[in-house]
Formats: C-alpha cells, structure tokens, sequence
C-alpha cells in the first residue's frame, strides 16, 4: 500500500498546483516586480527604479490617510458584521421559546427570516451601493424623508457629502450586505452542536447568556476566525463603494480614500502603475500582518463534540 504512494499524490496535486502558481502566485510575483520599475501601465518601456517606489509611498502623506481609513474598517467592520452575524444567529436557533419536549428551540419561522437576511447576498456589491447611494441622497433619500415625516428634520444630514459622516456610512453599506452571510453561516453551525449541551447548562441554571459564552461561541470559534479573515480582506479593499457611492470618489476631502481606491487612481487616472503595484505590496503586506494578528490572538485549543 505504501509503494509509489508519493507519486501517487503528487499525480494528483500536480495540476491544481501548476494552476495556482500561474494564476495566484505569478501576479504576486509580477506586481512585486513592478514596484521596483517606473511603469506607466499603458507602455511596454519601463526602467528599473530600485526603492524609489517604496521612498515615495513611505513619504506620501495620502497614502497615510488611506491606510488610517482602512485600519477603521477593519476595527469596525468585521466586529460588526460578525457580531451582529453570531446575535441573530443565535436568536434564530436557540432564542425561541421553550416547546413540548424540547428545552431549546429556535424561532418560528426561522428558515424564512434566515432567507431574508441572506437576501443582500443575492446582490452584487454595485447594485448594493447604488441603492444605498439613493437612500443618503439628502434632497430625496429614504433617509431624510423619513426624518422629515416622522418630525425629525433637525436630524437630516448631507451623509455622503459630509466628512464626519461619509465613512461611517459606508462601513453601515459593508455591514448591511455582509451581515446575512454570517448569519446563516452560523446558523449552520449551531444547528449542529447538540441539543443535549444547552439543556444540560439550563437544568444547571444557565441563562441564554451564559450559554451562549460557553457554549455556542467556543464551538464555533474555527468558524467565527475564519470569517474574521474573510471580513479583514474585504474591509482591506472597500473599493466598490467608495468608487460608487462616493463623491470624488475617495471624497469629500479625501475622507473615504481607501488603499484599493488609491491603487485605481494610480493606474488609471495618473498613469504611474509602479507606484500602484507598490501600494497594491502594501495592501498585501497589511493583510498577512492581519491575517497572523487574529490567527494568534484566536488561537486557543479545539473543542470537539
């Protein structure tokens, strides 16, 4: 059984490795070498400028501000999104009611409710943004004229055209279209941790609280990191709704520029794509840095069940 049992897999790792190295790590690999260079993007002709790139991103005071926008969202956007995600979630599973023979339940109606949550999902990013891009419009948005019917109108503000305000609603258009995923992400896995550990911990006194700290989250702690990652990654981009939905875009005052934002006005609108590259090295650097932060600090001994 052990014989050629070696090439025997490499048989098979073979081609999704060649794959892999030629449409994820080869791009890596020429962005990486495109930072060292003076590309314009639109040209074949390109010297070699050794860390001139790098120089200038060090000393770019917008590329700062970017960075600064992008560390928020990624304070903000995945501890929302995912603990909005885990609440409902948990509502939906375990906050129901107690019925007849069963100490724990979920909801009624909880695979309806699960559908509507996962409706923005449907959605592509740009449709999501155009229609929030309608609802902060300040002359006819759903916002405002809501403010105004209800009374509120002192309330009314100019959400998108505001520097206060811009970013923060566009982190609400991120947690929006994100938040149902989760949900039902988590709701698959609740739905299989047994029965008989919550039941168990109410007979023993516990409160949904309670059970909910130490019992659903350490279960599903793999799963809450994981989509820690994934929400860091797309917090670390946020280009779809800044290019949409803001003014500029990145704007006003450069108050919603984003690293992913800046990469596409260095390619396309300044012609530098050396400098774009750089910045696009930058964005990879944070998001390995983030990655290895919420690996280490989750890291914490598996639970089986």
């Amino acid at each position: 059984m052990q014989h050629g049992k070696y090439r025997f897999i490499a048989g098979f790792l073979a081609l999704p490795v060649i794959l892999y190295a030629v449409f994820v790590i080869s791009p890596f690999v020429q962005a990486i070498y495109y930072s060292f260079t003076d590309w314009t993007g639109l040209s074949s002709d390109f010297q070699m400028v050794g860390f001139k790139n790098y120089n200038w991103l060090l000393h770019d005071d917008l590329f700062w501000k970017a960075v600064g926008h992008n560390v928020l969202l990624l304070l903000v956007v995945p501890l929302v999104t995912l603990g909005l995600g885990l609440f409902f979630a948990f509502m939906l599973n375990v906050g129901g009611r107690g019925r007849k023979n069963a100490a724990v339940s979920g909801v009624r109606g909880s695979s309806l409710y699960k559908v509507i949550y996962f409706f923005p999902q449907v959605l592509s990013i740009a449709i999501v943004a155009l229609l929030f891009q309608f609802t902060y419009n300040p002359r006819n948005g759903a916002i405002n004229s809501f403010l105004d019917g209800v009374g509120l109108d002192s309330l009314q503000q100019e959400w998108l055209a505001d520097p206060k305000l811009a970013l923060w609603c566009l982190m609400a258009v991120m947690v929006w279209s994100n938040v149902g995923f989760y949900v039902v992400l988590f709701s698959a896995g609740m739905s299989s941790i047994p029965r008989d550990f919550y039941e168990a911990a109410l007979l023993d006194g516990a409160n949904r609280v309670k059970t909910f700290f130490k019992i659903t989250l350490p279960l599903l702690w793999d799963t809450v990191q994981t989509g820690w990652i994934y929400m860091g990654i797309i917090a670390l981009d946020a280009f779809a709704v800044v290019q949409i939905m803001t003014v500029g875009p990145g704007g006003p005052a450069d108050s919603t520029q984003v690293m992913g934002y800046y990469v596409y006005t260095k390619t396309f609108h300044d012609g530098q794509a050396g400098r774009a590259t750089t910045i696009g090295v930058a964005m990879l650097i944070v998001t390995l840095i983030f990655a290895v932060i919420v690996t280490r600090l989750g890291r914490r001994e598996r639970l089986e069940y």
